[in-house]
């Protein structure tokens, strides 16, 4: 086993724990809540303080929707799940790109060197569109990450917003930048690497 396939376990170990964390103290939550035990018990504060950070940014933006709060727990076990495969695709990402560096320079193969840098570069840029669009449903518009992800993703995403009608409330223009990346990823895999 060399380096880069103990890194891909790793990662995916790394996420699948965080992800099961996440959903046990999501279910705990659920189970406290049902039990109607007593509020100010230690278990009870214990668990809502470790909870709260991720369940009530879910629960406002369900309330924003007309949704009930009650179901924020089962939304964020799913937002994690979601984030999870995300987090465990662009690490994977980066991995495969640096192993690709690797051999490609070891190998001295300039085109497939190019080939991985490009490869790389489209799964960062990538991952800076999903985080503007993660970060913008729960940060305040003064947050100095969603101005940086703004500033930084502006450019290819503008011309498209100005291209792609919304669809209602939900802009979807990221979603065809996203789709259009993940195309140039494969055409960058198929014909350089």
């Amino acid at each position: 086993m060399d380096i880069f396939a103990f890194l891909s376990l790793l990662v995916w170990y790394a996420v699948a724990g965080v992800i099961l964390v996440v959903i046990v103290l999501m279910l705990a939550r659920l189970v406290l809540n049902k039990a109607d035990l007593n509020p100010f018990s230690r278990p009870v504060i214990l668990l809502r303080r470790w909870t709260d950070p991720l369940v009530n940014p879910v629960r406002r933006q369900l309330l924003q929707f007309g949704f009930s709060p009650n179901v924020a727990p089962l939304v964020t076990i799913l937002i994690a799940i979601l984030l999870g495969y995300f987090a465990s695709q662009f690490l994977n990402t980066v991995i495969f790109t640096a192993r690709g560096l690797t051999l490609s320079t070891a190998g001295g193969r300039p085109i497939a060197f190019l080939g991985y840098i490009i490869f790389g570069l489209l799964a960062v840029y990538s991952l800076l569109i999903f985080m503007r669009i993660v970060v913008s449903w729960g940060a305040s518009p003064s947050n100095r990450l969603l101005h940086f992800l703004i500033r930084v993703t502006e450019p290819v995403l503008g011309p498209f917003r100005r291209i792609i009608p919304p669809l209602g409330m939900f802009d979807i223009s990221p979603i065809v930048v996203l789709l259009l990346l993940d195309l140039l990823q494969r055409a960058v895999a198929s014909t350089l690497l």
